[in-house]
């Protein structure tokens, strides 16, 4: 009875492996919104680390999550450093580029998992509105993205977060 539950075991393990090899080796997580307020506007509250409170999806998971800013303020080299409960982890965020109609940030993710991506936040003018994208690009490492990627994607782990701070970033655009 044990060697069969064991049989069953690892062939459950090697099934989990082969599927892993099977998984892509990178991510890409994108959602999009329309905010009734120009391109200016949205990229002050992208570009400044200090105004992503009043939209980051995980600004108030942990009320005492520590954060530092350093680097200049609204500019490339701008860097954003948090420590806090599970649900927010570790890491770290800079600046790579700000162009008219696009910011992109590296993000190091150390706990609970390291990680490392790419977003951008690519800013579309249609007349008075703006459409923002979010998209965040990234390496898939064996473990544990690829193989927890056999149960579940990044799009739904991370896809209903960037919902929600789309929607608190048209809140905070459309109403100051």
């Amino acid at each position: 009875m044990f060697k069969a539950i064991g049989l069953i075991v690892v062939l459950a393990v090697a099934a989990i492996l082969l599927l892993t090899f099977t998984r892509p080796s990178s991510f890409r997580v994108e959602r999009s919104t329309t905010i009734a307020a120009p391109p200016e506007k949205i990229s002050a509250l992208i570009d400044d680390f200090h105004q992503w409170n009043a939209w980051s999806p995980w600004a108030h998971l942990d009320p005492d999550m520590k954060t530092t800013y350093s680097g200049p303020s609204s500019a490339v080299g701008s860097v954003y450093e948090w420590e806090g409960n599970s649900k927010v982890g570790k890491g770290r965020m800079e600046i790579l580029a700000i162009e008219p109609a696009k910011t992109t940030i590296k993000i190091d993710f150390l706990k609970p998992f390291e990680s490392h991506s790419t977003a951008d936040f690519v800013l579309e003018p249609q007349g008075s509105d703006t459409r923002v994208n979010w998209i965040m690009n990234g390496p898939m490492r064996f473990f544990p993205g690829r193989v927890m990627s056999v149960f579940t994607s990044m799009d739904k782990v991370v896809g209903p977060d960037f919902d929600k701070g789309l929607a608190n970033m048209k809140a905070a655009a459309e109403h100051p």
